[in-house]
């Protein structure tokens, strides 16, 4: 795939390369039902940007861009029998799982797209702008709401009716200890050391490796098998 650039206008590009990728899974497929999610997410936010939304179109559209290539390249990685980062590793191994409900799959996915590249895709756009974390946070915060708004719709679509309560009761107790608003809010602290620890390479390494394993250990918990009924 040929990269965005150091910035960006639109969030086009990539919204075509979902697109693309889409047509080519099972529907039912557990990286198949994140991506739905996702793309609907990233295709909203474009919406936001094209339509005068954000105050800086450009900050709006390069973080946007830098957070959906972090995603992209896991799949790309992934199709290449690459090693992708542990954070995704339960998701792409636990996709065709049949005890796993279409809900833990979508918030796996976005456990580790917010819990993880969120954070990383902060510190690239800051470098793409020449920028720090603080000149981005009206940006964050703005797209963080459309996510909030997005993970509600996915609940109602995803949580399993009345009909199957006996499932949706250890599934509720799952879901109940992740919480979108509190992965975006450390999202944000995360973002704001990684950029301060920007001279010590080494230490920010180690940072970054920690924070992959600790968000992988909760997505393989959002993704414990369930008995079917």
């Amino acid at each position: 795939m040929a990269w965005i650039g150091q910035c960006a206008t639109s969030v086009d590009p990539v919204v075509d390369r979902m697109r693309a990728l889409r047509s080519g899974w099972h529907p039912a497929d557990g990286v198949a039902v994140f991506h739905r999610v996702y793309l609907t997410v990233t295709e909203e936010i474009g919406h936001a940007v094209a339509a005068g939304a954000f105050a800086d179109r450009r900050a709006a559209a390069t973080l946007d861009v830098r957070f959906a290539e972090r995603y992209l390249r896991v799949v790309d990685a992934y199709a290449a029998g690459a090693p992708v980062p542990a954070c995704w590793r339960p998701l792409f191994h636990y996709r065709r799982h049949p005890g796993v409900r279409p809900l833990q799959f979508a918030l796996a996915g976005i456990n580790a797209h917010i819990g993880h590249d969120l954070a990383l895709a902060v510190v690239d756009a800051c470098r793409a702008l020449d920028c720090g974390p603080r000149d981005l946070e009206d940006e964050f915060d703005r797209v963080g709401e459309v996510l909030v708004l997005l993970e509600e719709r996915i609940r109602e679509e995803l949580m399993p009716g009345p009909d199957l309560l006996e499932i949706a009761d250890p599934l509720t107790h799952l879901l109940g200890c992740w919480s979108l608003e509190r992965a975006r809010d450390g999202a944000w602290l995360t973002a704001r050391s990684l950029w301060q620890l920007r001279g010590l390479p080494d230490l920010a390494e180690e940072f970054t490796e920690r924070l992959d394993r600790s968000v992988g250990l909760v997505g393989r918990m959002l993704l414990t098998p369930l008995a079917r009924p």
